[in-house]
């Protein structure tokens, strides 16, 4: 099994059971520079987490990272989109989707975006 995680992880935590949500469909787009990219999917895991993305073409996240290191603006946009509605059902949120924009800068490294998901409401955070 690898160690190896992408530059960008994410947890999702369903407040409704106290448990980690495991099995909900997740992208990832980068929006600024160059954007937008494919979206990189995954599903969470057993934890509710997901470590590594699956990207149809082009290149990986990290490739994405090191080769805009050096971009001008020194910044990138991501949006990760949880599809809340698949996971709870429709009809059972209020949130068909929840998507996450952030800013990052490749040389601060890992960022790790946690979702505290409810039916009716959530909180995110960067998390470590």
């Amino acid at each position: 099994m690898s160690t190896h995680k992408d530059p960008i992880t994410c947890h999702v935590l369903d407040l409704t059971t106290g448990r980690p949500a495991a099995s909900m469909s997740v992208s990832l787009i980068l929006l600024r520079p160059l954007g937008p990219s494919t979206p990189f999917r995954a599903l969470t895991n057993s934890d509710g987490r997901i470590t590594n993305w699956i990207g149809q073409d082009g290149p990986s996240i990290s490739s994405l990272f090191e080769n805009l290191s050096g971009h001008p603006d020194g910044k990138m946009v991501w949006a990760l989109r949880f599809e809340t509605g698949e996971y709870y059902g429709e009809g059972n949120t209020f949130f068909p989707e929840v998507e996450v924009r952030f800013f990052v800068r490749p040389e601060e490294g890992h960022y790790h975006v946690p979702l505290l998901l409810g039916p009716w409401s959530y909180t995110t955070y960067r998390g470590s």
